[in-house]
């Protein structure tokens, strides 16, 4: 019989479903399960709820005094992820970053790709400084992207991070994982930096870069495409298999090829019919 493992040990930066061992007039004091390590809950997040032996899931980081502590607040981004994070304050040691906590994010000068100013807004990653145990920031993204090869399907969807635009679209951050792109040519409704999109994969290339998609599976995408056009159809509206792809893209948002498949498979599934001058219309109301 197969046993599920219990964690035993506490991770910084990470939530957690934590037990109430005790309360104290400061607050509660909390372990993992099967451990005798506590770390305490200040009073400010203890509700009538939280008895002892009551679990309690938080996020666990340090404090100003370099405690241990829990809370159930929700910061921006947890170790592991990247975000983009605006800078409350600059010292000598570095920038300290809001990332929705009490006690700010440290990204040490030694890890500012820019020198950050405050007030700026700039993505960054979060992660364990081991030789201290501390919850830090790093802008230097590419040290923790493309660390492992890529391993997904034409058409997988990921969460893609927008980070950067370039002439050719928009460079992205894929799974918090890997680097990707998404071209210009396949992109047909607004996105911004900063935004997390949910995109799918067309292709890995060699050096593991990700090329990136914001349509769906071809099939999947027609037919969504083929129910918006007969949608704008029964709305007394008429359109042309000879519109300009300008036309197509302000009304559709998809692409002239795009359009034409899914026309072609209205036609196909006679709901519509095309007359002598290409324009179409919805079958039996000529």
């Amino acid at each position: 019989m197969e046993h599920k493992q219990t964690k035993t040990q506490i991770e910084m930066g990470r939530y957690q479903d934590m037990e109430v061992r005790r309360l104290t007039d400061f607050g509660a004091y909390l372990a993992l399960p099967e451990s005798d390590t506590e770390i305490l809950l200040p009073g400010r997040y203890v509700t009538d709820e939280m008895t002892p032996g009551a679990m309690v899931h938080v996020f666990v980081y340090k404090d100003s005094e370099d405690r241990p502590v829990a809370t159930t607040e929700k910061p921006y981004a947890t170790t592991g992820q990247f975000a983009f994070l605006q800078v409350a304050a600059v010292n000598d040691i570095g920038a300290f970053m809001d990332w929705g906590l009490p006690k700010d994010l440290l990204v040490p000068f030694s890890e500012q790709k820019v020198r950050m100013r405050r007030g700026g807004i700039y993505p960054v990653y979060v992660y364990v400084d081991h030789s201290t145990g501390r919850i830090v920031a790093s802008g230097r993204l590419e040290r923790f992207l493309g660390n492992a090869y890529p391993d997904y399907k034409v058409g997988q969807a990921v969460d893609a991070l927008v980070i950067e635009h370039s002439p050719i679209g928009y460079k992205v951050i894929v799974d918090n994982l890997h680097r990707g792109i998404i071209y210009s040519n396949e992109i047909y409704h607004p996105i911004e930096l900063e935004q997390t999109v949910r995109a799918y994969v067309k292709q890995v290339r060699p050096d593991g870069k990700i090329d990136l998609t914001l349509n769906d599976r071809s099939d999947r995408r027609t037919e969504a495409l083929a129910t918006r056009i007969l949608k704008y159809l029964s709305d007394n509206n008429t359109v042309s298999e000879k519109m300009s792809p300008e036309q197509i893209e302000l009304l559709f948002e998809c692409s002239k090829k795009d359009f034409k498949k899914a026309i072609g498979r209205l036609y196909k599934e006679r709901k519509v019919v095309i007359d002598s001058d290409n324009r179409v219309s919805i079958a039996g109301e000529e």
